[in-house]
């Protein structure tokens, strides 16, 4: 059987986290399941998996603190998994570094083609546009190298997920880009009609460069269109 990548599954329900190992293991994935959030910095310095689905309720050691943990040493994707649907769930995911994240109850198809997505995004990341590896919009400057985000010369501290986007738009300032291809762009899937992840982190970047949510200077939402990063405000 064809092997497609090593998968660390962190789920604290047992026969939820058997049957999609086995599901997985079906799929050509070799997979490894923890049961505890405290247990799972060992396990993927011993594994180095390619991508980990990561619960956010866990013994031991909760979701969201294991993601931000993660991320100081681990770049590969990381899918959070939450049974409560509650926007604040996925703002702190994807803030403290969740490349994408999906509701219970898990619907197979649905995660293997969230995974295989972020597999293909990761091992096919944004080409750089521009000379010199530097994006600049006014006076916001991305490296697209180092990652490194500055506005007004001061660094931002921004999630992977976060700068995926903000890279996107920026590469395209000053025209309107459409859901569909944003989604295709940063996640490498289409959009499904339902995930609100984007909408979370255009909220998220707003926040960072100070865009007033209410009336936005910066980063608009076209209603019926998508969105538009507005060069002359930067």
């Amino acid at each position: 059987m064809d092997n497609y990548g090593t998968i660390l599954l962190v789920e604290d329900d047992v026969s939820l986290a058997q049957w999609v190992a086995e599901y997985l293991t079906e799929q050509g994935y070799t997979t490894h399941v923890c049961h505890r959030g405290d247990e799972v910095i060992s396990k993927v310095k011993t594994l180095n998996p390619n991508i980990v689905l990561l619960d956010i309720m866990l013994p031991g050691q909760d979701g969201i603190s294991v993601c931000r943990e993660l991320r100081s040493f681990y770049t590969a994707p990381i899918i959070m998994l939450t049974a409560r649907n509650e926007e604040m769930d996925e703002v702190i995911g994807l803030e403290v570094g969740a490349s994408d994240y999906i509701m219970k109850p898990v619907r197979p198809r649905a995660l293997l083609a969230r995974i295989k997505a972020a597999l293909r995004q990761n091992n096919e990341p944004n080409k750089p546009k521009t000379n010199n590896n530097i994006v600049t919009v006014g006076t916001l400057s991305i490296n697209t190298e180092s990652r490194n985000v500055k506005f007004n010369e001061q660094d931002i501290n921004i999630s992977s997920a976060e700068y995926l986007l903000l890279h996107y738009l920026a590469s395209n300032a000053g025209q309107v880009v459409s859901r569909d291809a944003v989604f295709k762009a940063t996640k490498g899937r289409e959009y499904d009609g339902l995930d609100r992840s984007v909408d979370v982190l255009i909220s998220a970047l707003r926040k960072k460069f100070n865009d007033d949510p209410q009336n936005p200077e910066k980063i608009k939402t076209i209603w019926g269109r998508g969105y538009l990063l507005v060069t002359t405000a930067w």
